[in-house]
């Protein structure tokens, strides 16, 4: 943490962690200090297409900003608390808000891909399983030994991005997110426990930082961009499943999410640009903002 103090002299206010090819926003940043990823102490450096691996602090629509220009994940090895340490710097930085997006597979049949999802809650999978960035001793410093997850995504956030959208003709959607670990795309088994348990997209990510951030307090908004429609077995690949050549349940890329989280940039980048606005007018704000 103290690296990053030596690096930067601002104060940012809302934190934003951009996930699989939605780094873009992090380039319109003004004023901005950049530091590399592998320059920071206990951070690790990202592996993934699409991450660019950078903290980007400034000024973003006329608000203090912190920038997590990709993110790490659980399955490129790392643990739990390190995957989730950069949440605990913006929270040391000053940021009261987080906004995170993601891309993630579709599992409402009513979806298509290039959707954009409000998460509503999250079924943290790996998390039950017991890797849980919050196991072991507890530094009350940081946050409660119990933390409660009643509220995980702020309701007010979500009311402030529903506003923005409606403004701006932005269909979104809401739903409940679950985070798988990865790196391998769901079986059909899998997939058929999925749907099961109600989740209307799943990716590999966010669910821990999101329990860190909520653990230091910080207040939450989650966007998922559809990057791709997850057929159930049997049924036909969706746009974005290309038809599997010996009769699997659809195969997809790394490539095709990148794809899809490209075409929804332009909406995604016009969403939060309008929430940081509105964030940024006190008389519009929602109470508590």
């Amino acid at each position: 943490m103290q690296y990053v103090l030596t690096q930067t002299k601002k104060k940012p206010r809302v934190g934003l962690i951009l996930g699989s090819g939605l780094g873009e926003l992090a380039d319109s940043v003004e004023n901005a200090d950049r530091i590399p990823y592998r320059s920071i102490p206990h951070f690790r450096g990202t592996s993934v297409q699409g991450h660019q691996g950078q903290l980007v602090v400034g000024r973003l629509e006329g608000q203090p900003v912190a920038v997590l220009q990709g993110r790490v994940h659980f399955y490129e090895g790392y643990s739990m608390p390190e995957v989730t340490f950069p949440v605990r710097v913006l929270g040391a930085l000053g940021c009261k808000i987080l906004i995170v997006t993601n891309a993630a597979g579709g599992l409402n049949r009513g979806y298509e891909a290039g959707d954009l999802m409000l998460i509503t809650d999250h079924i943290y999978l790996p998390g039950m399983a017991g890797h849980h960035p919050l196991r072991g001793p507890n530094d009350v410093s940081l946050g409660p030994r119990f933390p409660d997850m009643a509220q995980p995504y702020d309701l007010e956030l979500r009311q402030v991005a529903l506003a923005v959208a409606a403004k701006l003709g932005i269909p979104l959607r809401l739903g409940v997110y679950a985070m798988v670990a990865g790196p391998s795309y769901e079986t059909p088994a899998e997939i058929a426990f999925l749907r099961l348990i109600g989740p209307y997209a799943v990716g590999m990510s966010t669910a821990p930082e999101v329990v860190v951030a909520r653990h230091a307090d910080l207040r939450v908004l989650g966007i998922s961009c559809i990057s791709n429609m997850i057929p159930s077995p049997g049924e036909p690949a969706g746009p974005m499943v290309p038809k599997p050549p010996h009769g699997g349940h659809g195969e997809l890329g790394h490539e095709e999410v990148l794809a899809t989280a490209a075409q929804a940039t332009p909406r995604l980048l016009a969403l939060i640009r309008g929430i940081l606005q509105e964030l940024g007018r006190p008389e519009e704000r929602a109470p508590g903002l």
